[in-house]
């Protein structure tokens, strides 16, 4: 039975071809999505004010993009294979969008700590426990989806 906290070991590597093989205008797609919500969460910060924005402003900026450009390429490479593949493009898309969902549960719990804990204690002490608490919630609810 495997533990909730249980730590697979991983060989950790680095895989630079996937850089080579995006297209000039995929890269063009997501800085294009990702300035239009930047620009719009500006836009909402000058009418309610920076804090609103900042909420906006975390948005996962390239979200959009990559679920998009992730969905495109896994239908590519099972249509290379003669499989039409859509199913399992949309799953990649939504797991994709998943992890950013739930990434951004804990970056809001991030913010809580840095907000409630920087007037009080040293901006070295507040980032490290906010990082650990960051990691902490993404990997207990992303051990949760998976259970569920």
């Amino acid at each position: 039975m495997v533990t909730f906290f249980e730590v697979t070991a991983m060989r950790i590597q680095i895989n630079l071809s996937p850089i080579f093989k995006t297209k000039w205008y995929e890269y063009a797609t997501r800085f294009l999505l990702g300035g239009l919500i930047t620009v719009c969460a500006g836009l909402i910060a000058e009418k309610w004010g920076p804090s609103v924005g900042g909420l906006f402003l975390a948005f996962p900026a390239i979200l959009p993009a990559s679920a998009t450009l992730i969905e495109k390429h896994e239908k590519e490479s099972k249509q290379a294979k003669g499989l039409t593949g859509a199913d399992r493009a949309k799953n990649a898309a939504a797991i994709d969008a998943a992890g950013a969902s739930i990434g951004s549960i804990g970056l809001l719990v991030f913010a809580v700590l840095g907000s409630v804990l920087l007037s009080n204690h040293s901006a070295p002490l507040v980032l490290i426990l906010a990082v650990f608490a960051w990691f902490l919630v993404s990997v207990i609810f992303w051990r949760l989806r998976k259970a569920l």
